[in-house]
């Protein structure tokens, strides 16, 4: 990957998977630095509540899916689109305010730096901050469980590959076939075990742990078969 630092001033578009995010919407993007992100853009899954009337007032572009594809299926527009608008890093935020987005500079630095290609949030500093943070045990379990499996299987040697707050190059996102990954909830570690597969460095840096009624989260049914999920693309990885 060339240096992002030494060629033109990198366009940095952030796109927010939206599904009735009515009541945090507005609050993620107050968080936005101006002053580092050039657009901001919301995609809506068929929300049954205000998230598009609110993006709208808030002069956001909104693209809106005529029927919800599910959370995978989300991430494909927004990176369509970030693609269409020419970025050159694109960074992931879900808009439940669940993830501190005043850190986007700090998350995007070694991207622009040339040192890693794609930059994830991680919620995991240590147990007692996750739990404080209000993240649910049985979260905290299983996502410890599956991270400590795909850095066995992948050789990496990340806290968390399960954040919703995430930056990418424009090269991985052209290379990567992310049209093919699942609709579902999976998307997130299909995408990280390709990328690494095929050769793009991941880096990270801690975040804040916030856990509220408001914020956004798949309920434990979901979870397992997440976890599931998880578990079949690692294993089909070991055959790439």
């Amino acid at each position: 990957m060339k240096r992002l630092h030494n060629t033109r001033k990198p366009k940095v578009i952030v796109v927010m998977p939206a599904y009735n995010a009515a009541k945090t919407l507005e609050k993620t993007y107050r968080d936005i630095p101006k002053g580092i992100v050039d657009e901001v853009i919301i995609v809506d899954d068929d929300s049954q509540d205000d998230t598009v009337t609110i993006s709208q007032k808030l002069g956001l572009d909104v693209f809106v899916h005529g029927k919800n594809l599910g959370y995978g299926g989300n991430q494909k527009t927004c990176y369509t689109q970030a693609l269409k608008r020419g970025g050159d890093i694109i960074v992931m935020i879900h808009p439940d305010y669940q993830y501190d987005a005043t850190l986007t500079g700090y998350l995007i630095q070694p991207i622009r730096e040339g040192r890693y290609d794609i930059m994830l949030g991680s919620r995991i500093r240590s147990r007692k901050e996750a739990l404080s943070g209000g993240m649910p045990f049985y979260k905290y379990v299983s996502n410890r469980f599956l991270t400590l499996l795909e850095n066995i299987i992948l050789g990496l040697n990340l806290s968390e590959y399960h954040t919703g707050f995430r930056a990418f190059t424009r090269e991985v996102l052209t290379k990567i076939p992310f049209h093919s990954f699942s609709n579902d909830f999976v998307f997130d570690q299909e995408i990280l075990i390709v990328a690494h597969k095929k050769g793009f460095r991941i880096g990270e840096i801690a975040v804040p742990v916030r856990y509220f009624p408001q914020a956004s989260s798949i309920n434990f049914p979901r979870s397992v078969r997440y976890g599931i999920m998880t578990l079949l693309s690692l294993f089909r990885s070991l055959k790439m």
